[in-house]
């Protein structure tokens, strides 16, 4: 009897301890610039230095998918992955990071346009107009 009562107590406690576990996990999912396997490996290995205790970039989407506990961010997990090089939706690699990347794995960098607004509410039609440069 005391033998059946030790078995249920454990599993409990496993399956609580599981469950409380799983429920401090966070998901997300952001773009990630780069070109091949070599980005996707660097990629993977700087969200995981960051915390990130699952991390699998899609090479054709360009996203990035992680999970990760309390102990971290995805805007920790961001700027790891833009320290190694790489640029994503959270931050900007910088160019001396950028430039110690292998040739194959130096993306089309893309520039976005930031819109200004001038006197209220009229905001800059085109990157070219002189008010956002």
């Amino acid at each position: 009897m005391k033998t059946l009562q030790f078995f249920l107590f454990v599993c409990l406690f496993i399956g609580f301890n599981n469950s409380a576990s799983a429920q401090a996990k966070k998901a997300e999912t952001f773009d990630v610039s780069g070109n091949c396997g070599m980005c996707k490996s660097n990629i993977e290995k700087a969200a995981k230095a960051a915390g990130a205790t699952y991390a699998v970039w899609d090479v054709e989407a360009k996203k990035l998918s992680v999970k990760y506990g309390k102990n971290t961010s995805v805007a920790k997990i961001q700027q790891k992955i833009a320290a190694a090089g790489y640029d994503n939706a959270g931050a900007k690699a910088s160019d001396e990071s950028y430039n110690k990347l292998h040739g194959c794995c130096q993306y089309e960098r893309v520039l976005k346009a930031e819109i200004k607004t001038v006197g209220g509410d009229n905001a800059c039609a085109s990157p070219d107009a002189s008010c956002c440069k």
